[in-house]
């Protein structure tokens, strides 16, 4: 049981505190409702644009890690899909640093075209590094633009295309900032060695005169249900054919999430899934395969991705992946296929929470689904998960029309 308190700034800015005395460290971790999904559909990339703009400098303090590192700190940031998410780890003793560093950044960011250009041509490198120049980089690109049609998960977290950000201007990221990056849309947690007098007394001094500004409501166009399969073929200069498969899923806080979150452990995670030992092991189709969900707060994805082994076809290896498939719709699990993945997410867990840092990660993160508190509810959402149950929401992914297959093949790509 991880126990926590929290409270609220007269600005909204909502503040976890996580005390624990063992540590002589401190974890800040603050929280922004803000992800690729809020993203205009014309100007993509703009949240993980801003997750490096956000290490450029305030007005204040020319270089964030600099004082950071003088007192000892470590941090780093992600954005996702929903989130954008900032951490810093440091001495307990020096932890007004952390909440100085935070603050001044989300009050007074320093804009200005150098801070922009140098971070512009930082992520337009990563854009063509990992999703341009990788082999298999743009495999995720085709096959979220086939399984989503309105929903802006359509395009991956980077953002649609590289030319997006190319264009970034800076009245448009002053605008996303805005828009976005205010106390009311965010949640700072502290966890380690502090009480809550001190908590507050440093988020009142350093966050509670930031100006509130206006409550994000979003108005996502949701993804219609798929009622036809979808299929696509694409060829590019890799090494190995690859098989890339999505189902649609129950999002975050829906009914069948953790039935779904099974079910990937069941099929594909390690070397003692079904897809492993009967696919990679047994028949030598493939030479490696994963089952795994995307995690979305909105329906997300189910996937299975393998590369083959050379000389079987994609429609052998689709055919076997089917097979499978079709022997879990038709015969369950068993209770043992069961305990056994519930058992590697409990220890999962129990790894997270050996962490400060994952622990005032999750806090936050569970008060952005609803309340904090949910963070004590999850091992026990898996353990009620039964066969009976598994196999329902087996039956309900699996169904005809809800199957988009992307055949990655090894080739030379039309010029």
């Amino acid at each position: 049981m991880i126990q926590f308190e929290k409270f609220t700034l007269g600005n909204g800015l909502r503040v976890i505190v996580h005390q624990d005395t063992t540590t002589p460290m401190v974890a800040v971790n603050l929280l922004y409702d803000v992800g690729a999904r809020d993203e205009n559909p014309a100007q993509t990339g703009f949240a993980h644009l801003f997750e490096h703009l956000m290490f450029g400098g305030s007005v204040n303090i020319p270089e964030y890690d600099t004082p950071l590192q003088m007192a000892g700190g470590e941090n780093n940031a992600y954005t996702t899909n929903d989130i954008t998410n900032y951490y810093v780890q440091l001495p307990r003793q020096n932890m007004e640093t952390a909440f100085w560093l935070e603050s001044d950044r989300l009050l007074s960011l320093a804009f200005s075209k150098k801070s922009l250009d140098v971070q512009r041509k930082v992520v337009c490198e990563e854009f063509k590094e990992h999703y341009i120049n990788k082999p298999y980089g743009d495999a995720w690109k085709h096959l979220r633009e086939l399984a989503y049609t309105r929903h802006p998960y359509r395009w991956m977290t980077i953002g649609k295309e590289l030319k997006h950000i190319e264009d970034a201007q800076l009245e448009d990221v002053q605008r996303f900032f805005f828009k976005h990056y205010r106390p009311v849309n965010a949640i700072l947690c502290v966890a380690g060695n502090v009480t809550m007098e001190e908590v507050k007394a440093l988020s009142e001094k350093w966050f509670g005169g930031i100006e509130a500004g206006e409550p994000y409501r979003r108005g996502l166009e949701q993804e219609p249900r798929q009622e036809e399969d979808r299929t696509e073929t694409i060829v590019r200069d890799v090494p190995l054919d690859a098989l890339y498969k999505a189902w649609h899923i129950p999002g975050r806080m829906e009914q069948g999430y953790h039935e779904s979150d099974l079910i990937t452990e069941i099929m594909g995670n390690g070397y003692a899934s079904r897809l492993y030992q009967t696919l990679v092991k047994e028949q030598q189709l493939f030479s490696s395969i994963n089952c795994y969900h995307t995690g979305s707060l909105d329906a997300g994805l189910l996937v299975v991705e393998g590369k083959l082994i050379k000389g079987v076809s994609l429609e052998t290896a689709d055919a076997a992946v089917q097979s499978q498939i079709q022997l879990l719709l038709q015969n369950g699990i068993t209770d043992v296929e069961l305990e056994k993945a519930k058992n590697k997410i409990e220890a999962m867990i129990a790894f997270e929470d050996m962490s400060i840092l994952s622990r005032a990660n999750n806090l936050a993160f569970y008060e952005l689904l609803g309340d904090a508190a949910m963070i004590n509810d999850e091992l026990g959402l898996y353990h009620a998960v039964t066969t009976a149950s598994l196999l329902d929401t087996a039956k309900e992914i699996f169904r005809p029309g809800n199957e988009n297959t992307l055949f990655y093949k090894a080739g030379q790509a039309a010029s």
